[in-house]
């Protein structure tokens, strides 16, 4: 007979290296074996306790084929079921939740991790794209991020000055993070006003990042023994768009409200707004609008609105001031899950649930979405 129930699956730790510009004097390994030292580190459970290890990379990025055959020993992967997803973090993180909620495993360790500073980020978007129709007419995601940025700032009346707003308070929160390598919002005055892909700036656009982040999943038995607090995984919802750009909406994002319902059907609620924290995930500053406004955190053409709710959104400054390309929507659950703990450095006083938000494909074509809480 099958066995159709589910048991609860929780966070019990994360860790993440300090995310920069570059990481010239560490390798892959050095970055991976950090943060997955970090996310076992307090728990009482040693890389023996870990039943499968999932990663998510770029061999793209990473310069060779089967890349993560390198970093099994970081991973602590050997001799382990181990599996690649070449994806955002967060979707590898889905698949360890339904290994242990089905029964197959007690405890998990999601990795992500890449050093876009090694490879030309514009090549590693545009080779995702297909090659007779969209490739050769220069299609990148600078231009894609343009073309979503007109559309969306005349439908909305809004003028790209308007999107500093978004990019500011970023990089403020970026620079209280002591994880984001940054000293101070950047003062360049061609930074803020020089045109990258009309009308969006430099400013507008994530700042690719070298990290990696290591989550440490457990089933509840195991949980409630090596976590004081838990951080419970309550929904999960993902989502693809059309491939090609032109059959997609040209200022909304319909894949990311479909995995937001379904995560919302899962947890059981139907209100984003009642989550305490929210970190979501976008490769430009109008991309985050659209996402905030396909998760249901404010009406249609009215992102700047969810920034004054009572959601807390992106305290850690999000993915523009720190692009870990293949780990961001990772980093934001670590960063939610943190706070939800109330680890040391991440106290956020009486929240108790979180939304977090994850993209990846070309122009933000796939989305999932992670709801969280803890025992209040």
């Amino acid at each position: 007979m099958m066995n159709t129930t589910t048991r609860r699956v929780a966070v019990v730790n994360s860790a993440q290296t300090v995310l920069s510009p570059a990481w010239p004097d560490r390798q892959h390994i050095d970055l991976i074996s950090e943060a997955v030292a970090g996310a076992l580190k307090g728990t009482g459970l040693r890389i023996e306790d870990v039943d499968f290890v999932i990663d998510s990379g770029s061999d793209f990025l990473d310069g060779r084929s089967i890349s993560n055959c390198g970093f099994l020993g970081a991973m602590g992967a050997h001799h382990k079921e181990e599996s690649r997803v070449e994806e955002d973090g967060l979707w590898s993180l889905s698949y360890a939740h339904d290994k242990i909620a089905g029964g197959s495993a007690k405890v998990g360790l999601v990795i992500a991790y890449s050093k876009p500073s090694e490879s030309d980020v514009r090549n590693f978007w545009t080779g995702l794209l297909e090659p007779f129709l969209q490739r050769p007419v220069g299609l990148d995601q600078f231009s894609a991020a343009g073309l979503y940025a007109q559309r969306y700032l005349a439908t909305a009346g809004l003028k790209a000055d308007d999107l500093h707003a978004v990019s500011n308070r970023a990089w403020e929160r970026a620079v209280a993070n002591p994880y984001v390598d940054v000293a101070e919002v950047p003062g360049d005055a061609a930074f803020w006003n020089d045109p990258v892909s009309t009308p969006l700036r430099a400013s507008d656009l994530a700042r690719p990042a070298d990290g990696a982040v290591a989550v440490l999943l457990a089933s509840a038995d195991v949980a409630d023994q090596v976590s004081a607090t838990p951080v419970w995984l309550t929904g999960l919802g993902s989502a693809i768009d059309q491939h090609f750009l032109a059959a997609r909406e040209p200022d909304a994002l319909p894949a990311c409200a479909a995995a937001t319902r379904s995560a919302l059907r899962m947890a059981g609620l139907d209100d984003v707004r009642s989550f305490d924290l929210a970190e979501v995930s976008a490769t430009s500053t109008v991309g985050e609008l659209m996402v905030l406004e396909a998760l249901g955190f404010a009406e249609a053409h009215r992102g700047l609105d969810a920034y004054v709710g009572a959601t807390t959104i992106n305290e850690s400054g999000g993915a523009l001031p720190a692009d870990v390309i293949m780990a961001t929507g990772l980093v934001r659950l670590h960063e939610a899950a943190s706070r939800l703990a109330g680890r040391t450095g991440y106290e956020t006083p009486g929240a108790t649930s979180a939304l977090v938000h994850g993209t990846g494909g070309f122009a933000m074509q796939n989305h999932c979405v992670v709801t969280m809480e803890v025992a209040s």
